[in-house]
């Protein structure tokens, strides 16, 4: 029997290896340049967020965010050998305000409180490629987080049980991807 949320939960998998291959490619290539500070964290606490969905019974819209811990993993791995390695002081304060946020997460125990904190997490970790991206509008792969920003809202429709805990992370997703994209465009066109 056809199952709407299964067939959404896949498709936005199939939408999440589509948009991270150019981004993977152009990694290799030299023309993206991730900045492995946003990947580690990105990786790391996309994990407990996928944790957190499925204990919040989101079911197969979780899977999503799985295959997204999994992206950000191997674009971590291929970052440490092509990523940006000038790494400025304002990098490593949000690297580390990330940090704090993790151990305040650890501390809280309380599920809404820590999806609130790994979205946080998440944001302060998206700071350093923000940071680089605006004076380097073309070091990032416009296409995948175009494609991210949709990916995300559509995983909503996937999702077997709507709490904050459950919806907070695509929705958070959805908005800094497609605000990340508006900036990009915005900065070619500037430059």
């Amino acid at each position: 029997m056809f199952d709407l949320k299964i067939f959404i939960s896949i498709l936005a998998i199939i939408l999440t290896f589509i948009g991270y291959v150019p981004y993977i490619r152009d990694t290799f290539t030299g023309k993206t340049t991730p900045h492995i500070y946003t990947w580690f964290i990105w990786g790391f606490v996309t994990a407990i967020a996928f944790g957190l969905q499925l204990s919040g019974g989101a079911g197969v819209g979780a899977w999503i965010t799985l295959a997204v811990v999994l992206i950000s993993a191997l674009i971590f791995v291929v970052g440490l050998r092509n990523g940006k390695k000038d790494i400025a002081p304002l990098d490593t304060v949000f690297l580390l305000l990330s940090l704090v946020a993790l151990v305040l997460w650890l501390i809280a125990k309380q599920p809404i409180l820590s999806i609130i904190l790994v979205c946080t997490i998440d944001m302060f970790g998206f700071v350093p490629t923000i940071r680089k991206s605006w004076h380097k509008p073309y070091s990032e792969t416009l296409f995948s987080y175009e494609l991210a920003g949709f990916r995300h809202g559509i995983s909503l429709l996937a999702l077997q049980n709507y709490s904050i805990v459950t919806w907070l992370y695509p929705v958070t997703w959805s908005i800094a991807n497609t605000l990340f994209s508006v900036m990009l465009i915005i900065r070619r066109r500037q430059i």
